[in-house]
């Protein structure tokens, strides 16, 4: 039987990855730089010390600055929040009220720091659904090493093999895959190759169809 659910945030929860996949190349060409669509979709829920290699990889540059790069990201992708919002992803209120009703529980895991995922989950009044909060910030490697999905289970005092995993990227899948976890994929920015596909224990084209997985799972 599925114990927890363990959430990841950008792109699964809330629709903020578009402004990732928007905010990246905008700040590479603010530093001389050319960043490509594809490569600004490889950096979805990259933790460190994975991020700066691979920034420094797409940009043809091993001696680039990568938080300034990123902290100018990270400014931009601020003011295009404060201008057009953030949008839950569809589901996400019926799947999360199902777990609160059926006392399953729901932890958001991700690559963000807590006050970022606690402030923007405050925007959207989702908080009060989550029992924990678990930031790739906590642990030594971020996705897609297994450390952070890891982690959450112990904190919530679970084996891996009880909690659903949900995803939306190829970093993410791979993260919980390796730490044990089943994982479901709702596809946000692109559909998954095939390689992801043979990471997957399902995939669904928005949360609330999790709720029948998790029903299967009871018996």
């Amino acid at each position: 039987m599925i114990k927890a659910v363990l959430f990841d945030l950008d792109g699964t929860i809330i629709d903020t990855e578009k402004y990732y996949r928007r905010c990246w190349p905008l700040a590479a060409a603010h530093f001389g730089y050319k960043m490509t669509d594809e490569g600004a979709l490889s950096l979805r829920s990259l933790g460190r010390p994975f991020a700066p290699i691979k920034l420094a990889e797409l940009l043809g540059d091993e001696n680039i600055d990568y938080y300034a790069i990123r902290d100018y990201r990270k400014e931009i992708m601020e003011k295009m929040i404060e201008e057009e919002g953030i949008a839950v992803k569809p589901g996400a209120v019926e799947l999360l009220t199902f777990l609160r009703e059926n006392g399953i529980q729901a932890a958001v895991v991700t690559a963000s720091d807590i006050e970022r995922t606690e402030r923007y989950l405050g925007m959207v009044g989702l908080t009060e659904y989550f029992d924990r909060f678990i930031s790739a910030t906590m642990v030594k490697e971020g996705k897609p090493s297994p450390d952070v999905y890891a982690y959450a289970c112990r904190e919530l005092g679970l084996n891996p093999d009880m909690c659903l995993a949900v995803e939306d990227s190829p970093n993410g899948i791979s993260s919980a895959k390796s730490a044990g976890c089943k994982v479901v994929m709702v596809p946000d920015q692109a559909e998954p190759d095939e390689e992801t596909m043979e990471k997957l224990d399902a995939k669904v084209s928005s949360l609330d169809k999790i709720i029948e997985i998790i029903e299967r799972s009871k018996y």
